[in-house]
């Protein structure tokens, strides 16, 4: 055999085994300290202690369970503003203005132009009960996050957890599962309603304000519309001087019949584009609670997850999970 081709074998078999996938160490070995080893424990070590200390000292709580308050009396207090926008709508639903120009008249309803806008009104208070049930389970599940049992679990599991992998260099996937699930428990909530109420301030406030008002505004402008034409009721005259020879006031009453008409419908115009203008309003505030109570803090959480699947994957996994 030739020499060379013994000594290529006899290094093959002298190569030094990877143990890149263990973290440098053989598989149920300690492996040596070196600098980067200790450097990996002290970075283990502070992001355990920084864990338990925001699991005790709750510093997101407060601010996360102040911000679920207001956003639960701004879901309220946008809710009565649709109840009493129903109310006015329901009440000029109910008006009739007969007109009865020389002994002859008709009956109309006003309120039929603002039927679609009820239906709307109607679903945007659903709507708005469902977001203040929306506010009431974060604060709930705030405090239910913030108990001592479940700080205390989190304590015993981040102990456990950067234990197990400073000395055998990984922990298994099931403790860095359950490990991951209990900082979902504990932050996910406050960090999502965080998050959210940030976006609400700086691309929502503004414009929940404008629409709220203009909504109330338009609450007071229908009600103001409607009322001359609940009280426009031109009738006939009733003191017998509509006979053969009263010509002069049954004319004097078509006039006034063809004038307070004309009001009439103006009126009805007037209350139309109010009715518009209010739909538009009460579309936009939907968008604003839609987003806040359920698209951003899902989108929040479901990032959370995601870095959490990214952080367990093993080496050869993490490129499949990103």
């Amino acid at each position: 055999m030739p020499v060379g081709t013994a000594c290529g074998r006899a290094g093959s078999r002298a190569e030094a085994p990877d143990y890149t996938a263990t973290g440098g160490r053989p598989p149920g070995g300690r492996g040596y300290d070196g600098p980067m080893d200790l450097a990996r424990r002290i970075g283990l070590g502070a992001a355990a202690a920084a864990v338990v200390a925001a699991a005790w000292l709750a510093p997101l709580d407060a601010g996360a369970l102040a911000q679920a308050e207001a956003g639960l009396k701004r879901a309220l207090a946008t809710f009565a503003t649709a109840r009493a926008l129903n109310a006015v709508i329901s009440v000029v639903k109910g008006t009739e203005v007969a007109v009865e120009p020389v002994g002859v008249g008709v009956v109309f309803t006003p309120g039929q132009v603002l039927d679609p806008l009820d239906d709307l009104v109607e679903q945007f208070s659903s709507l708005m009960l469902a977001a203040s049930v929306a506010f009431g389970v974060e604060i709930a599940l705030i405090r239910i996050g913030g108990h001592w049992a479940v700080s205390a679990a989190l304590t015993a599991l981040v102990l456990g957890w950067a234990a197990w992998t400073a000395m055998r260099g990984r922990a298994p996937p099931w403790l860095s599962r359950l490990f991951f699930g209990l900082l979902i428990v504990r932050f996910a909530v406050p960090v999502a309603i965080l998050g959210s109420d940030a976006a609400f301030q700086v691309f929502l406030a503004k414009g929940y304000e404008e629409d709220r008002a203009k909504i109330e505004l338009s609450s007071g402008q229908i009600d103001k519309l409607a009322t001359p034409l609940r009280e426009s009721k031109p009738e006939a005259p009733t003191d017998g001087s509509a006979g053969l020879f009263s010509f002069p006031r049954q004319a004097e009453a078509l006039r006034e019949w063809l004038r307070q008409n004309t009001d009439v419908r103006k009126r009805l115009e007037e209350l139309k584009e109010a009715a518009s203008a209010a739909v538009n309003h009460v579309v936009n505030l939907i968008v604003v609670f839609v987003l806040q109570t359920l698209v951003m803090p899902l989108l929040i959480v479901w990032g959370l997850l995601r870095l959490g699947r990214v952080l367990l994957a093993r080496p050869g996994e993490a490129q499949v999970a990103s």
